[in-house]
């Protein structure tokens, strides 16, 4: 294999500054729930970028904030752990909001990486060129702490090209790919499936059910022809039942439709999907139900 340069990359950042978006756009294909609800990534997500000289993989990690539960402490040991390891780190910072405690947070775990390390400032097309410009200066105070510094869009492409051979640059030349050249991800179909429900959950219900949602995967079978799924939606509240079933199964019923039309393009077969909707209060607190619900550090 020659000069194949392969290797880690961790993508950080406080919540919803666009990390899922950056790698979707990156491998070109949805890998990573999407949603402009702030904590919707839970587990460090691989996607994997190859092409006739690199293979890139990339950890999406949970969005670092300050924790108020298990769930939230399991996330950001899990995106701190993320940096462990890897070949290059990128911070993500969006050029529409203030540099904030959890921004900094994380520059003082960064500072104590030596690695190479790119500053990413995304968002770049939803704010005028003055505003910027202002941004940009703000973050040269923290120059110090970056070997890089690029200014992104995902949604409108600006600078994806550029950042990936940025990131090459730094990987080492080891000759080899970690994985397949096909392989797009490493995560189990379980784990996508459970995604898929989970992101189109957030999409129906908008700000009405707050990310105290995850979904459990009770059973798949699967044929040549046929896959059938059982899966649980697991909610706080009785209200948050309500929410997510709807008015006469209206809304549960959207849910199902749309999840079972993307698990069946995952697998390219015929798809039964059954949905129901469980309530366990406080789940985000219960350490066993976390590991249950496949939040386990073990297994991603």
């Amino acid at each position: 294999m020659g000069n194949i340069k392969s290797g880690f990359i961790a993508i950080v950042g406080r919540p919803n500054v666009g990390k899922s978006t950056l790698l979707n756009e990156i491998i070109g294909q949805k890998i990573s729930i999407v949603s402009s609800k702030a904590q919707t990534t839970r587990n460090n997500i691989r996607g994997i970028k190859t092409d006739e000289s690199s293979q890139l993989i990339f950890v999406d990690t949970p969005g670092i904030h300050t924790s108020k539960n298990q769930i939230d402490k399991f996330m950001n040991s899990s995106a701190l752990r993320s940096m462990k390891d890897v070949d290059v780190i990128i911070f993500m910072a969006p050029a529409d909001e203030t540099i904030g405690k959890n921004d900094l947070f994380i520059l003082k775990e960064l500072e104590k990486k030596e690695v190479p390390k790119i500053l990413v400032i995304s968002k770049s097309d939803s704010v005028t060129k003055e505003k910027l410009f202002l941004k940009a200066n703000e973050w040269a105070e923290f120059g110090k702490i970056f070997d890089e510094v690029l200014i992104t869009s995902s949604i409108k492409n600006i600078n994806i090209d550029l950042l990936i051979e940025m990131i090459k640059k730094y990987l080492p030349e080891n000759g080899f790919l970690f994985y397949d050249a096909e392989t797009i991800t490493d995560q189990p179909t379980r784990f996508s499936i459970r995604e898929i429900i989970r992101e189109n959950i957030l999409f129906k219900t908008g700000q009405e059910v707050p990310h105290s949602v995850a979904i459990l995967v009770d059973e798949i079978e699967e044929d040549e022809e046929h896959v059938n799924i059982v899966a649980s939606i697991i909610v706080e509240r009785k209200s948050q039942k309500g929410i997510i079933i709807g008015h006469q199964g209206k809304k549960i019923s959207d849910i199902r439709y749309k999840s079972k039309k993307q698990i069946q393009e995952l697998y390219d077969k015929e798809v039964t999907l059954e949905l129901f909707v469980k309530v366990k209060e406080n789940w985000r607190s219960s350490a066993s139900l976390i590991k249950r619900l496949g939040y386990d550090k073990d297994k991603y």
